[in-house]
């Protein structure tokens, strides 16, 4: 049945943050996408409204019939290796709130998760890529940067370069039982969204801890890029200046942007509490100098590495393991509690 232009801009101002129109085009892969990213955090599901007529025609194209000559190439497009890139550092950060307590996270799960997030934007539209490919360049990415919540950018800038280098055209159109499209997006969705949920619902300290944690370590990365900084801060900052912009200007002091704030001093408190239990492990006072720092982290791990401790190999993992954690802690410059308002 030939889809309407009428019905699917229906469906896209009523339910587009959900997917619904794409689910209505036959476009699964984009539907999932925008289930688990809110129409792309909102800036997605407004770019398509120009895109919505091309989606139509190529939905009413006869299906089963390839969708390009066999051996053509896709062109390279920029700004789908942006958000390959944007969805595997999310699909990152989601992991590493509701999954870090898992046993070899880095190894395993953490590449899993970025890999599939850049798989997922990959396959949007009439396009995919090499699933063995993409995944076993996030795998092997992911040890290089072992225990370090950064590893979730390399991660995903390695799998969405390989993705779009073994990009291709799908092969065929399926049509399938819409109850068997529901339920695989049911399944995915509930594979996202399950494990983020029980972490919530059942172990709320320690999700609240990792979602600070992931924050902090988010906020680090732009660091030394000033103006990714305030580009990032000025994103967070976004709910408030809408709600100025549609209640009228209530100054920055108002309740509104002190609330606001407090994710800023949650993410620095706890902070705090990480370079206080830093300075613990590497057993040092607050306030030491760099040199007693890297003097102490280069004495520990000499007693603590594996290679010197083969009797008590899983013991001096661990010490090993917090020893680099710690140092890595206490070599980030530390900034002034009011630095991002």
């Amino acid at each position: 049945m030939a889809k309407g232009l009428l019905v699917t801009y229906a469906l896209w101002a009523v339910g587009g943050p959900a997917g619904l129109h794409h689910l209505y085009l036959g476009r699964d892969s984009h539907a999932l996408l925008w289930m688990l990213t809110l129409g792309g955090g909102g800036l997605g599901w407004l770019w398509e409204f120009w895109k919505l007529p091309s989606f139509v025609a190529q939905a009413n194209r006869a299906q089963g019939q390839r969708q390009s000559p066999r051996g053509v190439t896709p062109p390279l497009s920029p700004i789908c290796f942006a958000a390959q890139v944007i969805v595997g550092i999310y699909f990152g950060l989601v992991a590493l709130i509701s999954l870090s307590s898992m046993v070899n996270f880095y190894i395993v799960a953490l590449p899993l998760a970025v890999g599939l997030g850049v798989l997922l934007v990959a396959a949007v539209g009439n396009q995919t890529s090499d699933f063995k490919n993409t995944l076993g360049a996030a795998f092997l990415t992911s040890p290089i940067f072992y225990g370090r919540p950064i590893a979730i950018l390399p991660i995903s800038v390695a799998a969405s370069i390989t993705a779009q280098k073994h990009r291709r055209y799908k092969a065929l159109v399926v049509s399938e039982p819409l109850s068997v499209r529901l339920y695989r997006l049911g399944l995915a969705y509930l594979a996202f969204t399950g494990p983020l949920a029980y972490s919530a619902l059942c172990n709320t300290a320690a999700t609240l801890s990792y979602v600070a944690e992931t924050l902090g370590s988010f906020l680090n990365w732009f660091s030394f890029f000033p103006l990714l900084g305030r580009l990032m801060e000025f994103v967070l900052l976004l709910p408030y200046r809408i709600w100025r912009l549609l209640m009228g200007d209530t100054g920055f002091n108002s309740s509104y942007f002190q609330e606001w704030e407090k994710l800023y001093e949650f993410v620095h408190s706890f902070q705090d509490e990480k370079r206080q239990l830093a300075y613990q492990v590497l057993g040092l006072s607050e306030g030491a100098t760099n040199e007693e720092i890297h003097r102490s982290y280069r004495e520990l791990v000499k007693i603590w590495h594996p290679d010197h401790n083969l009797d008590q190999t899983e013991e001096a993992q661990r010490h090993f393991l917090e020893i680099q954690a710690a140092y890595e802690v206490l070599s980030q410059p530390r900034k002034p509690r009011g630095s991002r308002r």
